[in-house]
């Protein structure tokens, strides 16, 4: 081979050589892209959750109300329960709860389904009020059907106010519940103070509970433990206490033991007005403008409001007449009886002892009456008279036995009511007293 050729392919090969290394070099500079870390999903388990005693992730869970003119067969039937199993729960459960009679529109249930392709329904749970609910669990053969209430909260508070037109306006401008204005005024001071009266400056002082349901659901003012209120300079207090365990009859007490109520209350239905008086010279059009005597006193109310019984005593008549209606009569004492009239459902029953607030029907049109109203009949004697012309007893004092007991126990309350500056609810709203360090919180709890 010719030795200038082997001397250019040797040059040749020495070029290519250095060319590679370099390119090679300069590849194995040049910056690496980084790595891409490997994400891992995180799956987190679904947080157990607990109501009316089941375990809800178990199951399939729809909530709904009940429809005007539902039944509780529909609402198996759409839920893939068949009429003759439905029969039989409705069976099974009628001696708890008697659905086809009292089930009502627009009241919420609750439907715990299997977590299969049609979704059966096996627990039906409904509720007539926020804390009560009625369980009827048919998933497995064995039907059970039983009556239980939500847990509940209460949580103990102070307001104070100081009033500039009337009660309820003070409390709504603080936020607070108007209930605690009609307690006051229909609970506790009703025969001491008359709150339509009330005049610019008077003020007020309240320990009282309020009442949750599941810790957060809002249920309102439960029980007022004491109060203190100043009308026309004049200081009103009052003690919450137990005068009969066994008939669970509670009292309002000033400071120095005097009950605060009349043996009766002004009406048996809140929040409603005097449509007609007692009056034994009332002309009717309708009857030829003839006299017509009205013996009782009517409260015009919605029907379907509660009426309650006026003072503690016993149920001697619960019954209907075609002028009455459906009615209710108590004695009271060898004196006194009370009747009400035109209910649209009574909720006694004869020989039944009652309290002074208890509910003993709800309004109605029953027998005689062109709207819904109560007629309360009040007697003296056996005579039929106007109740709010008469100088009514005060309700039952308390026993000498009681009073020094009472005395002892409202000393450290008072002491704490007294120690309230009226700038609490102003300043910060109402609150818990626990929240509060200047008040001991253990001089709230109720007596037994």
């Amino acid at each position: 081979m010719d030795r200038r050729r082997v001397s250019t392919l040797g040059t040749r090969c020495l070029i290519a050589l250095i060319v590679f290394l370099g390119l090679f070099t300069a590849c194995k500079n040049e910056e690496k892209p980084p790595k891409e870390e490997e994400v891992v999903a995180k799956v987190e388990k679904p947080k157990d959750i607990f109501e009316f005693g089941f375990k809800l992730n178990d199951f399939i869970v729809k909530r709904d109300t009940v429809e005007k003119n539902e039944s509780f067969g529909q609402i198996l039937e759409r839920n893939h329960v068949g009429y003759p199993r439905i029969f039989n729960i409705a069976q099974k459960a009628k001696d708890t709860f008697d659905i086809a009679r009292f089930l009502q529109a627009g009241k919420p249930y609750t439907l715990l389904c299997a977590k299969d392709s049609l979704e059966t329904a096996q627990c039906f749970i409904y509720q007539p009020n926020l804390e009560d609910y009625v369980v009827i669990n048919f998933k497995d053969s064995m039907i059970s059907a039983y009556k239980s209430k939500k847990p509940i909260k209460f949580v103990e508070k102070i307001a104070t106010g100081v009033i500039n037109d009337n009660i309820s306006l003070t409390l709504e401008e603080k936020g607070l519940s108007p209930r605690l204005a009609y307690m006051m005024a229909d609970d506790i001071y009703a025969w001491t103070i008359d709150f339509r009266r009330l005049q610019p400056g008077d003020r007020f002082k309240v320990m009282y509970t309020d009442k949750y349901i599941d810790d957060t659901i809002y249920a309102g003012v439960d029980k007022i433990k004491a109060a203190f209120f100043e009308h026309n300079k004049e200081s009103f207090y009052a003690f919450r206490f137990t005068t009969d365990t066994v008939k669970g009859i509670v009292d309002y007490f000033s400071d120095d033991a005097k009950n605060l109520r009349r043996a009766f209350l002004r009406a048996p239905v809140k929040f409603s007005r005097v449509s007609s008086r007692y009056n034994l010279r009332r002309r009717i059009a309708y009857y030829g403008n003839r006299i017509r005597p009205h013996k009782g006193t009517d409260f015009a109310a919605a029907v379907g409001t509660p009426i309650m019984a006026t003072a503690n005593g016993t149920v001697t008549q619960s019954s209907y007449t075609g002028g009455n209606g459906k009615y209710v009569k108590i004695r009271h004492n060898a004196t006194y009886e009370t009747q009400y009239l035109h209910m649209s459902r009574r909720n006694v029953k004869v020989g039944q002892f009652v309290k002074q607030g208890d509910i003993i029907g709800y309004v109605g049109m029953t027998g005689n009456t062109a709207g819904p109203h109560v007629c309360y009949r009040f007697w003296k004697n056996g005579r039929q008279v106007d109740p709010f012309q008469q100088k009514l007893p005060e309700a039952k004092p308390i026993s000498d036995s009681l009073k020094k007991k009472f005395l002892d126990y409202i000393e450290p309350i008072k002491k704490n009511i007294d120690g309230i500056p009226f700038e609490i609810s102003e300043a910060s709203g109402n609150f818990s007293v626990a929240e509060n360090d200047s008040i001991d919180a253990n001089l709230m709890s109720y007596n037994p």
